[in-house]
């Protein structure tokens, strides 16, 4: 059985007459409509990973995520499709699988949910632990929390066979940098990759720094790479999974004038940081403004 095709991954316009009188062609790509389940960069960043653990001939994968993770929705949905087995390290050892919807669902979809306290899974990065699980589950691939690694930087960097080269400017809601990271490997040279971390107090050009260096063994190359990154670090409204009656106010008004759903962890955030940005320059010339939508309504 195949994995999921971007086809219903559609390039939305959004039009208003603010936007007209910006001189700005404002563009979302809608990743969140290529599955319920396995949408946006969650898909893009299972996709090699999938074919990794075919590929080795593993029984399935092993990743790791919190109580309300649509990472681990999306692997256990992505495993069960093309016939893995799939395991999710849970922080919290006071849960269940009754605990909430999330956890439920990942379930039926056939995961092994593994509960561990909190103090341990703030190790799980680490290069013990991470061979720990390894040796308990030899015939797993492993795959860090989010698809934070090689396989799902090469994923998103795939994003660009699905746009048009005349874009100047993409905006994307920043997590573990890896959605981030993949389209600025694959960026056309006069295009600027506009991040905005959800997370209060992130050090974004150092976490991706960390990232790329796994691709690209050259501190010119990288130092390089990240001049076309701009930073919007003020609207993360409190801090992850925070949000405002602004935020929801504009969530809302997005939904009802351009029929465009986004969620108030990631999505609502990084549009929001959009608009205040194309308000605060005026007139745009004409430029082309790309918003990758990267799912995560589910929880949203």
């Amino acid at each position: 059985m195949s994995f999921y095709s971007t086809d219903s991954s559609i390039l939305q316009t959004i039009t208003s007459e603010q936007l007209n009188q910006l001189n700005v062609r404002l563009m979302v790509k809608r990743d969140d409509l290529i599955d319920e389940e396995v949408s946006g960069n969650k898909w893009r960043k299972l996709k090699f990973n999938i074919e990794h653990a075919q590929f080795f001939q593993k029984e399935g994968i092993l990743t790791f995520g919190g109580a309300y993770s649509n990472h681990l929705i999306a692997t256990a949905a992505a495993c069960a499709l093309v016939g893995l087995k799939s395991i999710g390290i849970v922080r919290g050892e006071e849960l269940t699988a009754a605990s909430n919807h999330n956890l439920k669902r990942c379930e039926e979809l056939g995961m092994q949910l593994i509960f561990i306290p909190r103090s341990d899974y703030d190790l799980r990065n680490e290069k013990e632990i991470i061979e720990t699980w390894k040796a308990h589950y030899p015939n797993y691939y492993l795959v860090p929390e989010g698809g934070a690694n090689f396989n799902g930087m090469v994923g998103c960097q795939e994003i660009w066979k699905e746009l048009p080269p005349t874009i100047q400017h993409v905006f994307v809601a920043q997590g573990t940098t890896t959605t981030s990271c993949g389209i600025l490997l694959g960026m056309p040279e006069n295009c600027l990759l506009h991040v905005v971390p959800v997370l209060k107090g992130f050090d974004v050009l150092s976490t991706m720094k960390q990232q790329l260096f796994t691709f690209l063994l050259d501190h010119e190359a990288v130092e390089e790479l990240l001049q076309k990154v701009v930073v919007h670090d003020a609207h993360h409204f409190g801090g992850y999974g925070k949000k405002t009656s602004e935020l929801e106010t504009f969530i809302s008004k997005c939904k009802e004038e351009f029929d465009l759903p986004l969620d108030f962890v990631y999505t609502g955030k990084a549009f929001k940081a959009l608009v205040d940005w194309l308000e605060s320059r005026g007139d745009c010339m004409g430029e082309e403004v790309l918003f990758l939508h990267t799912g995560g309504l589910k929880n949203g």
